[in-house]
């Protein structure tokens, strides 16, 4: 499948940005197809409850078609596919932005959610880092252990090539900070991948790459 930024073709029609990813490890087989330019369409099965709820919102609040398929090692415990499921995701992503001609690059946001706030602030740069100033007040959300949420976003910024910076401001409710941290990162992630139509399909650096 050829994979490149939104633009437009001879008709002038726009040309979604699409990706299939499908990986098997000795530990886990994972598929994913995603749309950056989707409805918010999701189809996600991890075995893993609570991520599968997380997945959902990236998807939904942006606007991401994500279809995802999981299959682990649950009998030993859920590191392994909650981590390959972000690098999957992460790979997708990567491939489904091409060059990365037109996008916006840059994209943060305030999440609000009841007594809790969180920030993500994110550049599609090519350049993987991850920043995680999160604290959890217990081990597990449901049967997820809360240790596993930064080596998601981990696995995502390294395979999806963009420096994230994630940060609960405060909360009490681990629900909560765990889920406006992916709330967050899908209205950046959202707001970065945007295409902007005053780049008139420029890569946005002055090094002409990302």
């Amino acid at each position: 499948m050829q994979q490149r930024s939104k633009s437009a073709d001879a008709a002038g029609a726009a040309t979604p940005r699409t990706a299939t990813i499908d990986r098997r490890t000795k530990e886990t087989n994972i598929s994913t197809t995603v749309n950056l330019d989707g409805t918010g369409v999701y189809d996600v099965t991890t075995g893993v409850g609570f991520l599968d709820h997380m997945l959902e919102q990236l998807a939904r609040h942006g606007l991401f078609d994500i279809t995802l398929k999981a299959e682990g090692d649950l009998h030993i415990d859920q590191h392994h596919t909650t981590e390959d499921s972000g690098i999957v995701l992460g790979q997708a992503f990567a491939k489904a932005l091409g060059d990365k001609a037109g996008i916006t690059r840059y994209g943060s946001c305030y999440l609000p959610m009841d007594e809790t706030l969180t920030r993500v602030a994110l550049d599609v740069s090519g350049r993987p880092f991850l920043v995680w100033n999160v604290d959890f007040s217990r081990s597990k959300i449901g049967e997820m252990d809360t240790e596993l949420f930064r080596e998601w976003f981990q696995a995502f910024a390294q395979n999806a090539g963009i420096t994230l910076h994630v940060e609960n401001l405060y909360g009490e409710n681990s629900h909560h900070v765990a889920e406006t941290c992916y709330k967050a990162l899908a209205r950046a992630l959202r707001q970065a991948v945007a295409v902007d139509p005053r780049q008139s399909g420029r890569v946005p650096s002055t090094k002409g790459q990302l």
